[in-house]
């Protein structure tokens, strides 16, 4: 009689009980499964399920690309005034920064010290001391990936940080950002947060320059000129220094609280940064500081006295909603270029509970027609390939849970297939087995014939779809991806259980039958 290795028993026995474990809790409610371990959670449900919101956001990129050549210009203008070299036509054009040198003398000192300024870029000697500055190809793309994988980075901390459960936020493209937001009820708020760039940077205001040269549009090179939040219908603007005495990368903590009894933002700089604020504060009491998030002028206090503790408060005509939304904006950091919203969609509820109920009834079905199939074909033995084929569904279920996945409805798809593909090995081994026992061999002799030469077939169907999933998965995105982790991990389940499974299921109840033939002609 032919032995079944201790090893396998020991295996199908550990997988079996960890599967029905992890699956366990699927069939449970969303209340009773928060209560739940953390390590013991049921399948996270995609946004054509679960409803929510659908955001394709993009990544202005040429905002990066300018900002750095207003830098650019900002470290000429204050190396060449350093050295006391006398210049003109500073300015950025297009994706060139030109620079004129007056005196003939000191071009090609000046040239010099333009070139340390940034390695990346490439100076172009024009007529007359014109000097024309360009960054290389590599150099821009090199920043623009950059931008889009901050952007990336920073839109994740942001859904974080609003306790979104199960969102999926994917790079699509060169500079584009997809959002799902399953169960979100509110996309509005989420497109607010989103789609603001939150650079806070602290300047001092120019008071050099009057009303009169501000309504002349007189306004030094060194200074620019930036309007203030709204308060009570009306703005004012002013003119603020181009040089930043603090950013807001320096940032280590904001929250949302009360001074006065209205909703103010509390921030706290890192070491670095409460030293320059702390200097900044001592040098410039008396002055006005403008605190300026996303090119506009918040608020513009009077410094009385040095702030030497690294921190400090942002007041405002805030409700408790917009402290609250600051206070989440500054904590997670500033987007390095603009989102633009290209498309935005809403998936409600009752759609998605229409696609689980549909999803369901049309797996259920699958799985009754088949285990009817297989028993009304193959009696006994196809019983035992049904068992098999349930454990499939539930070490299934039992993986995406435990790796975290969430199902979509082409992942609903991908499991029903994978059933098929299950029954598939076992059909393939049962007619195996029929024609090995034609041929005269004994039941242990022609069950074992069964498997050892249907695996092969087996293996290469799996091996081929596997390979399908792998493509679909690389080059794939959202839906299509989920469809593949399903597919896979089904193929996985259905290799173990129709090779490994369904054989100690057979020699088990051949041994209990004590069977001289299978009943299968």
């Amino acid at each position: 009689m032919y032995h079944i290795p201790k090893w396998q028993l020991i295996l199908v026995v550990v997988a079996t009980l960890l599967g029905i474990t992890y699956a366990a809790p699927n069939v449970l409610t969303r209340e009773q499964a928060d209560r739940l371990p953390q390590w013991l959670q049921p399948v996270s449900l995609g946004l054509d399920l679960q409803g929510g919101s659908y955001l394709l956001l993009e990544v202005d990129t040429g905002y990066v690309f300018r900002e750095q050549l207003t830098s650019l210009v900002e470290s000429i203008r204050t190396v060449l005034r350093k050295e006391k070299i006398k210049y003109s036509d500073l300015g950025a054009k297009g994706d060139t920064v030109t620079v004129r040198i007056l005196d003939a003398g000191d071009r090609e000192r000046g040239r010099e010290l333009v070139r340390k300024i940034d390695p990346d870029t490439l100076i172009e000697n024009r007529d007359d001391g014109l000097f024309a500055v360009k960054y290389t190809e590599e150099a821009v793309k090199r920043r623009k990936l950059s931008a889009v994988e901050q952007s990336l980075e920073i839109v994740r901390r942001r859904i974080d940080e609003l306790g979104t459960r199960e969102p999926s936020i994917q790079r699509q493209g060169e500079d584009r950002v997809v959002v799902q937001l399953p169960g979100v009820k509110d996309p509005d708020r989420i497109k607010s947060l989103l789609g603001k760039t939150a650079k806070l940077t602290f300047h001092l205001l120019d008071d050099s320059v009057g009303p009169d040269e501000v309504a002349k549009g007189r306004i030094p090179p060194t200074s620019m000129l930036l309007p203030s939040v709204e308060r009570g219908g009306a703005a004012e603007n002013h003119v603020v220094r181009k040089r930043v005495e603090v950013g807001g990368d320096m940032l280590v903590d904001s929250k949302a609280t009360y001074s006065d009894g209205r909703p103010v933002v509390s921030f706290r700089f890192n070491a670095a940064g409460g030293k320059k604020f702390g200097d900044a504060t001592r040098e410039n009491s008396g002055k006005f500081l403008a605190i300026v998030l996303d090119d506009k002028v918040i608020s513009a206090p009077r410094i009385n006295e040095p702030i030497l503790g690294g921190s400090g408060i942002i007041s405002g005509s805030f409700t408790v909603q917009q402290a609250q939304d600051l206070a989440l904006l500054l904590r997670a950091g500033a987007l390095p270029a603009p989102l633009q919203v290209l498309e935005e969609r809403t998936v409600g509820p009752d759609l998605g509970a229409d696609s689980i109920r549909a999803g369901t009834i049309a797996s259920l079905l699958g799985l009754v027609l088949v285990v009817i199939l297989m028993i009304a074909i193959y009696g006994v033995l196809g019983l035992l390939a049904d068992v098999a084929l349930t454990l499939n569904l539930v070490l299934l279920l039992a993986s995406l849970s435990v790796l975290g996945a969430t199902l979509t409805l082409p992942g609903i798809a991908g499991i029903v297939l994978t059933l098929g593909m299950a029954v598939d090995a076992n059909v393939l081994i049962y007619e195996r087995m029929r024609e090995e026992q034609r041929n005269g061999r004994t039941v242990m002799s022609a069950m074992q014939a069964g498997f050892d030469k249907a695996f092969g077939t087996i293996f290469d169907a799996h091996v081929t779809t596997l390979t399908a999933a792998a493509l679909l998965f690389q080059f794939g995105s959202g839906p299509v991806r989920g469809f593949a982790v399903t597919l896979t991990l089904g193929l996985l389940a259905s290799l173990f259980t129709a090779v490994m499974v369904t054989r100690i299921l057979v020699i088990i109840w051949i041994k209990w039958r004590r069977l001289k033939t299978l009943p299968l002609d």
